[in-house]
């Protein structure tokens, strides 16, 4: 199993449009991937996108993410991008 911990700095955390783009990451690999909020210890299926929003992450929220499967590392590593970039920046 593969595990990454990061502070979201998208300024718009986890919420609609990159939401949307962090689960549609997460389901093009063929692995189990979850993601869960430090300071509340609750976890996710990160290919939800029902379940990703309702964590509530914002900016600056720290979360870790794990995978497991033959894909994980690169899985987490584009994950991890998404997370650390503005998503409205590329409209």
């Amino acid at each position: 199993m593969s595990e990454r911990r990061v502070s979201v700095t998208s300024p718009d955390g986890l919420h609609a449009r990159p939401a949307a783009l962090f689960v549609r990451a997460a389901a093009e690999f063929g692995v189990e991937i979850r993601i869960s909020k430090v300071t509340t210890g609750t976890s996710a299926d990160a290919r939800s996108i029902l379940a990703v929003l309702g964590l509530d992450v914002r900016h600056g929220d720290d979360v870790v993410l794990t995978a497991e499967g033959d894909d994980a590392d690169a899985a987490l590593d584009r994950l991890v991008a998404l997370l650390t970039e503005d998503a409205d920046a590329a409209v």
